[in-house]
């Protein structure tokens, strides 16, 4: 099964990322690595979150791919913002990363808090720097067309814009937030870079239809690259008391107080994402531009998406993941995960996920593959957190 490891595994290929690009001055990409990914579970836990897993068959974690793509784009190293308690895994999947650049939070606070503390540090570093913030959990194929994209969101954030990367809808998915692209900005060097007139919350299926259709909308997928002072300048006016704490705990970063500041006042820090934080106040006042991704994405949201990933292509259609699977397939389809050694057998079932643990088995199909979440909340209102 898929565990905090990026060695490689029996029978799986490593994957390595060539330098593609010539990396960017003062340029800063870093790596929000929070969520657990309750609708993988019991695959993804507290202690082991989706981003910290090959669910691939790549033989390398989601976050380790993510550092990989972003490592050649820049001359600094990438800064990874992520709970105390991954600090251990996290270190030990990207040995490169110094302390200065391991950002540990104490508890969640949601993607502004995150980005933020990530934007202020770096603001620090270098004034005028232009930073990217790229989530820790998504997969991208090819790492040459998205890092191609990235110079091109680069080149327009030096022109005074926040830049989110937008993704061409393949399908009208209710699970996902869609902007709504305006006109082409005429920006050299950044050609594809369109206005952005709005951010759309999640729609029902008639709306997202509809959007589809219309050519004018990509999904949200949270890649922001902006110069990290309008970044910081927009969080100042819309989130004042969040902006005031983040500078307290900067101020004191890297001295004595900086453990002692950073926990006391990290939890008194205003819970909000960045999207309303940042980025819808800003596309309202002009300051965001969008540039479509040429490339695969998939945010890996549940066990349909890691059917699609894993097709093996076999007559049954079963993709097998783990160490020492045994499962057997009689006219099945779906997807199988299990590292415990016991035997699974599929007999005339369609679509079906099963993932087996030492503590917990979940059988489902890929149709309800998203209502995995609402056992999670019912074990924690249960009390059953063992599992968890």
């Amino acid at each position: 099964m898929p565990r905090v490891s990026c060695a490689q595994g029996p029978g799986r290929r490593r994957v390595r990322i060539a330098i593609v690009t010539q990396p960017l001055e003062h340029f800063y990409p870093f790596i929000p690595a929070g969520g657990v990914g309750s609708r993988l579970w019991p695959l993804s836990r507290a202690d082991a979150p989706k981003f910290l897993l090959d669910l691939t068959g790549s033989g390398s974690s989601l976050l380790r791919a993510t550092y990989e793509r972003l490592a050649p784009l820049t001359n600094d190293p990438v800064m990874v913002v992520t709970g105390r308690g991954h600090a251990g895994a996290v270190s030990q999947q990207l040995p490169e990363l110094s302390a200065k650049d391991l950002v540990l939070e104490p508890s969640p606070r949601d993607s502004a808090a995150a980005i933020g503390l990530a934007c202020m540090l770096l603001e620090r570093r270098d004034p005028g720097c232009v930073v990217g913030s790229f989530a820790a959990d998504h997969v991208i194929e090819p790492a040459a067309a998205f890092q191609d994209v990235v110079v091109e969101a680069v080149t327009a954030a030096r022109t005074g814009k926040i830049v989110t990367i937008g993704i061409q809808p393949t399908t009208p998915s209710t699970g996902f937030g869609y902007i709504k692209a305006d006109g082409e900005l005429g920006i050299e060097g950044a050609p594809s870079v369109r206005g952005v007139e709005q951010f759309v919350e999640k729609p029902n299926e008639d709306t997202a239809r509809a959007y589809v259709a219309s050519g004018d909308y990509l999904w949200n997928a949270g890649m922001f690259v902006a110069p990290a002072a309008l970044m910081l300048e927009h969080l100042k006016v819309n989130e004042p008391e969040l902006y005031d704490g983040l500078q307290a705990i900067a101020d004191a970063w890297g001295t004595v107080r900086q453990d002692q500041v950073m926990s006391r006042v990290w939890e008194t820090l205003p819970k909000t994402a960045i999207d309303y934080a940042v980025a819808e106040p800003a596309a309202a006042a002009g300051d965001v531009a969008v540039v479509p991704g040429r490339f695969t994405w998939d945010d890996v949201g549940d066990f349909a998406a890691m059917s699609r990933l894993n097709h093996v292509g076999e007559s049954d259609d079963v993709a097998v993941l783990g160490e020492n699977t045994r499962v057997l397939v009689d006219n099945s389809s779906g997807i199988v995960v299990s590292d415990t050694g016991r035997v699974v057998a599929l007999i005339g079932v369609e679509d079906i996920v099963v993932v087996d643990t030492p503590d917990a088995l979940l059988v489902t199909t890929r149709e309800h593959a998203q209502r995995v979440k609402e056992t999670v909340n019912s074990l924690k209102a249960a009390g059953d957190t063992d599992v968890l």
